[in-house]
């Protein structure tokens, strides 16, 4: 992916800052500079202003979607025994997240945990412009902003700041949108190749804070209600009637991160919150939901409601017609071949198994 390019901005070294990057520390600090410049209008900012930023921003990439960072990845270890330990709500909004990460970070202990972030990646960012691996000569060439770098360092106090050129303000204002997506997008291919089976790992860079409202779902399932199916909870065995519970995706949608027909049932609202973001026990509950989806199926196909939302059986490998004339053996297959493999690539990534 190319950056807008300028006649007066070194721009085709701010291109190449994330070349040959083995962590994931320059794309958030990267998102940090920019949203603490263009979002809060700081031209001078604290590098643990900057630290802040990017805990928030990985924080549900790691606790949230269990992403892999790597294998030498101290941030990734960093967040999780920051969670552990403070009891943080791993689904914390990221307005709050940063509030409190702004009261511990003033405990020593914290500061202690996340010091590393400062040791190398304000330097290192700017080895295109500035080719020294000697911090202290970094700090000295950036103060006159040599070949135009994006931004000089400063020690006060023992503490380092970053100060922005005021060449590249105006350019990071109009390309703001663009140069997240720089960032998001070189993010995106790191994480890929650490986690090759993992799905809509772009959808997964960033917690959103509002999903969608599932109302095509519950009609399927009001429709079956309605002709007759007693639909249970899958968990609590409570029969459930119309209008009167929640979806839940079997596989979390912080796994899947998708709202596909054929892992969303019908659920005791009292479940949600001890289940959460675990897995069900495959052996306990698979064959219950198959079997739901397709005595469900049928009575929505007999209706005629054959609209687009019944394409989601697709993905399972059948025809929706298929799948509804299936006996159970062959039904059992067909969940068990889509289900099984997601469940342990998802166990493998740290999600924990569950049953009521």
């Amino acid at each position: 992916m190319q950056i807008p390019q300028s006649q007066t901005l070194t721009t085709r070294h701010l291109n190449r800052v994330f070349d040959k990057t083995v962590a994931t520390y320059k794309y958030y600090w990267f998102l940090g500079v920019l949203d603490l410049y263009v979002k809060q209008g700081k031209t001078r900012m604290n590098v643990w202003e900057i630290m802040i930023s990017m805990v928030a921003n990985a924080w549900y990439p790691v606790n949230y979607f269990r992403l892999s960072f790597g294998k030498s990845e101290s941030l990734y270890e960093a967040i999780l025994t920051l969670q552990r330990e403070n009891n943080i709500p791993i689904n914390i909004g990221m307005k709050d997240l940063t509030i409190l990460l702004q009261t511990l970070t003033q405990r020593s202990d914290i500061r202690k945990q996340l010091n590393f972030l400062q040791m190398n990646v304000p330097f290192r960012f700017l080895r295109p412009w500035i080719d020294t691996s000697d911090d202290r000569e970094m700090v000295k060439r950036s103060q006159t902003f040599e070949n135009g770098c994006l931004y000089k360092l400063e020690k006060d106090n023992g503490v380092l700041w970053v100060e922005i050129n005021p060449v590249w303000q105006t350019y990071l204002q109009e390309n703001y949108d663009i140069l997240s997506s720089f960032a998001y997008w070189g993010l995106t291919n790191f994480l890929q190749v650490r986690n090759p089976n993992v799905p809509n790992i772009p959808n997964k860079l960033i917690k959103k804070e509002e999903r969608s409202s599932l109302s095509a779902q519950r009609k399927f399932w009001d429709t079956a209600i309605r002709g007759g199916f007693k639909v249970r909870c899958l968990y609590t065995n409570k029969l459930l009637i119309e209008r009167e519970y929640d979806l839940d995706h079997f596989i979390p949608w912080s796994f899947v991160s998708h709202d596909l027909l054929w892992n969303l049932m019908p659920a005791d609202s009292s479940i949600n919150s001890s289940k959460s973001n675990k897995l069900p026990d495959l052996n306990l509950y698979l064959h219950k939901l198959a079997e739901a989806h397709q005595a469900a199926l049928r009575i929505n196909l007999e209706k005629g409601k054959q609209d687009k939302l019944l394409e989601d059986y697709l993905s399972l490998g059948n025809t929706p017609q298929e799948i509804a004339q299936m006996d159970r053996e062959r039904l059992l297959d067909c969940f068990s071949q889509t289900f099984t493999p997601m469940n342990q690539i998802a166990l493998n990534m740290g999600f924990e198994s569950w049953k009521y």
